[in-house]
């Protein structure tokens, strides 16, 4: 709707037109300062080009009024304009909201390592990427959702580290003495266990077996990772394992150039000159690569697919890796403003007031599959969407368990079920509802289908900002609205009945389409009915 605006604004005046939504909807649906843009040009004082600009508008179809307020011009969508939208929309409701965008981006998000069950912290990244990768598809991006799976270095040593232990103290029934650093929770259980049924009991006591033991068991802990993501709606296309990339080291190695060198042994990336505070150690002197270098790799392997963008989503304790990977970028001869670095910043997790008790089965996390098993999926997921991804989140689970409307996944989802219900309820047929017009309408009618019909903006916006908190408002207050408008407004027996119950099914479409673009299924019907 705001596209269709902009655009026939910019054929008329032949400028770029700024659109922008009044607070007060009195004052109209849209509004534009152009007038002062051209000011300069003209010569003239911006409130006589406002009202020059608005008596050019009098015989529009699109616009009821264009008024010239202080300077600015504002605009009040025709009925007609609105009306034939919503029949579109109704007619075309697989593509409402859709664009074409066609641009081809890589997106990677969790990325956690593979040596245990994913805890609330990944979850928050999770859901914030596959948002975005929904929102994206919608706008017509070929975009790809992948996973780096982190299976080299220290970390995967210290998983079959861990396992032995774990299987020589519950399985041999050993005395074992833990160092300050190993991993913890149920899941080792079943990774002891099936160790020894694939390799013998020797596979726990074998010291030297411990990388196979590890590389092993990854993948069984990639199991879990992505069961426990598949419950909560989040697929990955692809998956690009660590340990895959150092054939190429030394290929990439010399694409840097100049960009790595030797000092003290080691190898180093000359990240400072790029903007980093120091530069940074690749290779360490016993030859194992950093951290750092197996990014450098994936970077690289990343523009040679030749994507348009590339989206990183990071944990907040990443944030001072930014400039080294985009140092890299650089020296490897590709743009590092094509690099977009997102925050997923901690998350606090209350119950009933209380900090939440981890349990001991889970090791020292609290496991983001527990917390679906508590509350839903769609509840989990409509959390971690709300907030904006880079600050930080508290919630209480008890919150998102009532049935009220201080629990907003199910004040929406009711918003949803009530309109299917009063549907139900009618005697008239959805055919003869759908072919009723949506002109007539009173203000508040009125406000609610220029609401409903914003979601194709609230969608481009909240991608293009990165900001999917937006669509959650956006479904929160669509929902406000709709149930103030049933509470204010007999619609069974009205002599408009038809027309609002279409206008009714407008707002689903909306809530629906919204909801499903946060990976949640709209329901139809609710255990609280009272309409």
């Amino acid at each position: 709707m705001k596209q269709r605006v902009s655009t026939l604004l910019r054929e008329k005046f032949g400028y770029e037109v700024v659109l922008e939504k009044p607070k007060d909807r009195s004052f109209g649906h849209f509004a534009t300062p152009i007038a002062f843009s051209l000011a300069k040009e003209l010569r003239k004082s911006p409130m006589i080009i406002a009202e020059e600009l608005a008596s050019s508008f009098d015989d529009s179809t699109v616009f009821s009024s264009v008024e010239s307020v202080k300077g600015y011009l504002n605009f009040r969508l025709s009925e007609n304009f609105l009306s034939e939208y919503a029949d579109w929309a109704l007619n075309n409701s697989a593509e409402f909201g859709k664009q074409e965008k066609k641009q081809k981006i890589l997106l990677e998000f969790v990325s956690a390592n593979p040596t245990g069950p994913l805890h609330i912290g990944h979850a928050r990244g999770a859901v914030y990427g596959d948002t975005l990768y929904r929102l994206a598809k919608h706008l017509g991006y070929d975009i790809t959702a992948e996973y780096y799976v982190n299976d080299a270095g220290n970390q995967i040593d210290l998983l079959g580290l861990s396992i032995q232990l774990f299987g020589r103290e519950n399985i041999l029934k050993e005395s074992v003495e833990y160092p300050e650093s190993y991993y913890r929770g149920e899941y080792l259980e079943a990774l002891a266990n099936g160790a020894v049924e694939k390799f013998g009991k020797d596979i726990l006591t074998d010291e030297s077996r411990q990388k196979e033991l590890a590389l092993w068991a990854k993948d069984g802990v990639m199991e879990i990772v992505v069961d426990t993501l598949a419950n909560t709606n989040i697929h990955f296309d692809t998956f690009v394992n660590e340990s895959s990339l150092y054939s190429d080291w030394d290929r990439v190695m010399t694409k840097m150039g100049d960009g790595c060198y030797e000092k003290d042994g080691k190898m180093w990336i000359a990240s400072e000159a790029k903007g980093d505070d120091n530069d940074r150690v690749v290779v360490r002197e016993d030859g194992r690569p950093t951290y750092l270098a197996g990014d450098i790799v994936y970077h690289n392997q990343k523009f040679e697919r030749g994507y348009d963008h590339y989206i990183n989503i990071w944990g907040a304790d990443h944030h001072g890796y930014i400039p080294r990977v985009n140092a890299a970028v650089e020296y490897l001869g590709y743009d590092s403003s094509k690099l977009e670095t997102l925050l997923s910043q901690m998350v606090s997790l209350l119950k009933d007031g209380e900090p939440y008790k981890m349990s001991k089965r889970a090791g020292n996390v609290i496991l983001m599959s527990d917390i679906v098993d508590e509350i839903g999926s769609d509840a989990l997921r409509f959390i971690f969407a709300s907030k904006k991804s880079d600050t930080a989140l508290e919630f209480d689970l008890a919150e998102f368990k009532k049935q009220d409307s201080s629990n907003p996944i199910f004040y929406i989802q009711y918003a949803h079920a009530r309109i299917n219900t009063i549907l139900e309820k009618s005697d008239i047929s959805r055919e003869d509802i759908l072919a009723s017009t949506l002109k007539g309408l009173d203000e508040n009618a009125d406000s609610l289908l220029f609401d409903a019909l914003l979601l194709p903006e609230v969608i481009e916006d909240a991608f293009s900002s990165r900001q999917v908190q937006k669509l959650t408002d956006y479904l929160k207050s669509l929902a406000a609205s709709l149930h103030r408008f049933y509470y204010d407004c007999r619609i069974i027996g009205n002599e408009d009945e038809a027309k609002l119950l279409k206008l009714f099914i407008v707002v689903a479409l909306s809530l629906k389409t919204g909801l499903g673009l946060l990976g949640i299924e709209a329901v139809d019907r609710m255990s609280k009915e009272e309409d």
